[in-house]
């Protein structure tokens, strides 16, 4: 019921991302439906059917990736403080955008069951003329329940899922200066609190522990003496300099300048006992780790789609590309998906370089700020860019094997990664609107925020433009020959 009432009360743009993902799953779901058509037209070609069902799988994964970026950018489920006191914590947030998500799909999964239905005849009682699309619907064949089902519900499925994993509450892994205490080098968070050399435990001073009331009985020579060596927060040795010498105060009396004030006599500053302090939250990793990652699976995708076209040769207008085509077509989209966030990131760093301008240094510490949001989005882009140049190619202009059907899945992949991309972008937008509104009440100008957006986009199609066309001629070279 939360869901529903968050749905009814969502803004007309929330409502409007919520169609695509309708729309996106109601494409998929009908490819699936004309892939099980076909199978039943076509008994006795398995591996033509489940050639056609394996090329399902790319506006699938479009539509479940249109899905998550939706979820990520709902209003109505962002966790806000206080929201935990009325039992909609980080938890139950995601349970009502994993039920959101899928009341959206479900929706678009039983639009295509009505759209098949319909093209079929069940409904009107007139067969399909064209017997290309007779062919796909298995006219005149029941349609077993249970398959029928089971693709419809595959797309609500794995969207919600998906959504569900994304959105899913994470505990936030402490650095080794933050560990907690109570464990030891096998309970702690990875490699363990602090990395110790042989002999770090029997070292003079290493498990010197000095309470604050403890340094105030002994004065200010046995301050100086405990703060040699004194061990801190995160188990790791903090040596400090002796303390200077007393300064006389006002009334004659001597202080010492570095003396801690005494602790209240109910919370020693022990080490087992000490107050808990706000940890700073653990650093954004790295974006250009994953960029060798994403050239090595670019790279073996391009090789797995040459090895393929060098066997089979040029696929002939009205064939179906091969198994090994799409296989290599995943990797190579997987590897510029894993590589976008590092390209942009460095993309973010050229902008910065030569001594830039104030209007170079904005658009480039954007990029990087970004990096993370609307990098994998563009890998995805250039990928479909790059397959859609390959088809106009290949093809001449013959269209794709599938006919109507091919068009429908190249048109449904082209628009659930131009709609993630440009959700990913709104969803960067509302990131930095505290910074930009900074920005405007210091005097900034308008114009010099629009200037930095261009700039960005502008450096955005400079990297990604020549990568999408050398990758284009790489995988259309076996193909074309």
């Amino acid at each position: 019921m939360l869901a529903l009432r968050l749905t009814r009360t969502a803004h007309l743009a929330v409502h409007l991302r919520r169609l695509l993902v309708a729309l996106a799953s109601a494409g998929t779901g009908f490819l699936l439906l004309c892939a099980l058509g076909h199978a039943l037209s076509h008994p006795d070609a398995p591996g033509a059917s489940a050639l056609r069902l394996a090329w399902c799988a790319a506006p699938l994964a479009a539509a479940v990736y249109l899905a998550v970026a939706v979820a990520r950018t709902d209003p109505g489920t962002r966790p806000r403080s206080g929201l935990s006191a009325i039992g909609l914590g980080p938890g139950r947030l995601m349970a009502v955008s994993a039920t959101t998500t899928a009341l959206s799909a479900a929706l678009g999964s039983v639009a295509a069951l009505l759209a098949f239905l319909y093209l079929r005849g069940t409904l009107t009682g007139r067969p399909p003329s064209d017997r290309v699309t007779a062919d796909a619907l298995a006219v005149g064949q029941s349609l077993p329940a249970p398959a029928v089902l089971t693709l419809l519900v595959l797309v609500p499925a794995l969207a919600s899922a998906t959504v569900a994993h994304t959105l899913r509450p994470r505990d936030p892994r402490p650095s080794s200066a933050s560990a907690p205490r109570g464990y030891g080098r096998f309970g702690a968070y990875g490699w363990g609190k602090a990395r110790e050399t042989f002999g770090a435990y029997g070292r003079f001073g290493a498990r010197v522990a000095v309470t604050a009331g403890s340094r105030a009985a002994a004065g200010p020579a046995g301050s100086r003496a405990a703060g040699a060596a004194r061990v801190g927060a995160g188990g790791a040795l903090q040596t400090q300099a002796s303390a200077p010498h007393p300064s006389p105060s006002a009334d004659g009396t001597t202080q010492t300048l570095d003396a801690a004030p005494p602790a209240p006599a109910d919370t020693p500053q022990t080490p087992d006992t000490a107050p808990d302090t706000p940890t700073e939250p653990t650093p954004r990793p790295h974006n250009t780790t994953a960029l060798p990652w994403g050239i090595a699976v670019l790279t073996a995708g391009l090789t797995v789609e040459t090895y393929t076209g060098n066997a089979t040769g040029a696929p002939t207008p009205g064939t179906a590309p091969s198994a090994g085509v799409l296989i290599g077509w995943a990797l190579t989209a997987l590897g510029l998906a894993l590589a976008g966030p590092g390209l942009t990131h460095l993309c973010g760093r050229l902008l910065q370089a030569a001594r830039p301008g104030a209007l170079r240094l904005l658009a480039g510490r954007v990029l990087m700020e970004e990096s993370h949001r609307i990098g994998r989005p563009l890998g995805v882009v250039a990928a479909v860019a790059a397959a859609a140049y390959v088809t106009a190619t290949v093809y001449d202009g013959d269209g794709p094997a599938f006919g109507p059907l091919g068009t429908l899945g190249a048109v449904l992949v082209a628009g659930c990664t131009v709609a993630t991309l440009l959700t990913a972008a709104v969803e960067a937008r509302h990131a930095r609107a505290d910074t930009t509104g900074a920005l405007l009440r210091l005097g900034a100008p308008p114009a010099t925020l629009r200037a930095a957006a261009a700039v960005r986009a502008a450096a955005l199609l400079a990297l990604f433009g020549p990568l999408v066309l050398v990758v284009a001629v790489l995988a259309a070279l076996p193909l074309d020959s």
